[in-house]
């Protein structure tokens, strides 16, 4: 292998394919980014077996060839040298040297035969801008299990629904929904991403400006722009009919600014105690709209916000995090609390958006 390119490209496609190099002591070549130089472009490509990845470089090949590099280490080097000038790439005897008009480096390679193949999905498909693509898996992934218990949940779900493409994730404590309007998607009846592999997912597709068509099947899906190549496997499983705990018709709505509610949240957080309790009053005939908190070592607070209420009353405890996290998917300057009494889920959304609905469920102490 032998070639020329732009350093800013290589890097930041060494950048972002590193993340996923896989940490596998039974199969080191996990570790190692995987370098094709064929025709006009050189392609780097990194898996974990659960997420594969591909990004494409333009390159002046003189010499076809493949080479597998530590991905931590080309992260370490590219991170820290090199200006914004022409590099060149030499591979023989299965290592790799980088030269510039300043340095020459050469990198011990591994056998590269090892490295497993990114799956070409085959399925059905549908296009979606690459921003409401990311905001959509943004708006609810904080909302998934982090424990692989049930794998079913430790996902983000998405399906389409008429116009909609439609977001969903719950650890069954709180659960997030995000509906994206969507024009010709294919019947999409449910797909399960693994939570761990979203955090990629977004970092590599947050920077991309252009439409990005996605492919799936039973067992696996990918995400492709011009220049990059994603595949991530699916879980097999059922994700819980979670529409059937959405409450009709609500007792209680109040009505109060966002960042009022933020900072009386926070507030009250000082004084939450080691379950992060903070407890909601609502007084409709005596236009009390309050957050209070109590800590035996701290002390207690309570604060009260100007609220437009309708309904009856209502007194529950909830969880300050789970309530903390909905704030980033909420684009309106005032949120919509909607209540029935204690036991049931406190609905949250923007007051005038209803393509977000978050529930919490209460705390039982």
């Amino acid at each position: 292998m032998k070639l020329e390119c732009g350093i800013e490209k290589i890097k930041s496609g060494i950048l972002q394919v590193e993340k996923i190099t896989g940490k596998n002591l039974t199969l080191p070549i996990l570790n190692s980014i995987l370098f094709i130089a064929s025709g006009k472009s050189l392609k780097l490509r990194a898996t974990n077996l659960s997420l594969g990845v591909e990004i494409e470089i333009p390159a002046k090949i003189e010499k076809e060839g493949i080479v597998a590099i530590s991905g931590s280490t080309l992260a370490g080097i590219f991170s820290n040298v090199f200006q914004n000038e022409n590099i060149q790439l030499e591979s023989e005897d299965g290592n790799l040297t980088i030269k510039t008009k300043k340095s020459r480096i050469k990198l011990k390679g591994q056998t590269y035969d090892d490295f497993p193949t990114i799956p070409t999905v085959e399925g059905k498909t549908f296009e979606i801008e690459s921003k409401k693509l990311v905001d959509g898996i943004k708006s609810v992934y904080y909302s998934s299990s982090v424990s692989d218990i049930k794998p079913e949940i430790s996902s983000v779900y998405i399906y389409s629904n008429e116009d909609n493409l439609v977001f969903v994730s719950t650890d069954s404590f709180r659960l997030a929904e995000k509906k994206v309007k969507i024009k010709g998607t294919e019947d999409v009846p449910g797909i399960l991403i693994p939570f761990k592999n979203i955090p990629e997912i977004l970092r590599i597709f947050g920077e991309v400006q252009d439409v990005v068509r996605v492919c799936f099947n039973k067992n696996q899906i990918s995400f492709s722009s011009d220049n990059i190549y994603l595949t991530s496997r699916i879980i097999d499983g059922v994700f819980p009919d979670y529409r059937q705990i959405i409450p009709k018709e609500f007792k209680v709505e109040a009505i109060v600014l966002k960042q009022d509610l933020l900072n009386a949240l926070k507030l009250s957080n000082i004084f939450s105690d080691k379950f992060n309790q903070i407890n909601l009053s609502i007084k409709t005939k005596e236009k009390i709209f309050e957050l209070s908190s109590q800590n035996n070592d701290v002390g207690e607070n309570k604060t009260y916000l100007d609220a437009a209420l309708k309904g009856g009353d209502a007194l529950l405890g909830f969880n300050y995090k789970y309530f903390l996290d909905c704030f980033q998917s909420i684009n309106t300057d005032s949120v919509s609390i909607r209540l029935n009494q204690s036991s049931k889920p406190m609905v949250i959304s923007g007051s005038s958006d209803n393509s977000f609905t978050y529930l919490i469920m209460p705390m039982n102490r």
